[in-house]
């Protein structure tokens, strides 16, 4: 699922089951006007942040069916909430290693400060909003499913 957009300020939005590339995120945000751009990655590590540090051995994200719909409502609040020139949300599905990307998010302001509040408020409202769920094995067997990323 990929939706791009080159001239509206929401210049690329995906949920792909194939690695994702920081040049690309970071090359779809790309504005003259900008003076400031805020890039995150997120990426796969080998232990739990809420399960008292239990080391992670597999992880897979999976996405509802309406979750690239809800991205790109997250992605509009964004751009009507801050002075937003382009916009770039990639999350990736399917089976990941320790250390690859799960999720991508760039923002171009005309400031960098404009720039920092608005990609973080669009990693923690996808986050918060869009129905992916993560899927993680633990070293003792266990398993566990998280809501959201």
């Amino acid at each position: 699922m990929q939706n791009t957009d080159p001239t509206g300020p929401i210049r690329l939005l995906a949920i792909r089951d194939t690695p994702l590339s920081v040049d690309e995120v970071f090359s779809a945000v790309g504005d003259d006007a900008a003076g400031g751009t805020a890039l995150f990655a997120g990426t796969v590590r080998d232990h739990d942040g809420h399960a008292e540090g239990a080391s992670v051995t597999s992880l897979a994200y999976s996405a509802h069916p309406t979750a690239e719909g809800e991205l790109r409502r997250v992605a509009e609040r964004v751009v009507a909430d801050f002075p937003v020139l382009a916009l770039a949300a990639v999350h990736r599905v399917g089976e990941l290693a320790i250390g690859d990307l799960a999720v991508v998010v760039a923002v171009s302001c005309p400031h960098r400060g404009e720039a920092f509040e608005a990609s973080r408020r669009l990693i923690d409202d996808l986050k918060h909003s869009v129905p992916i769920w993560k899927h993680q094995t633990f070293a003792d067997g266990t398993q566990e499913w998280v809501g959201a990323c």
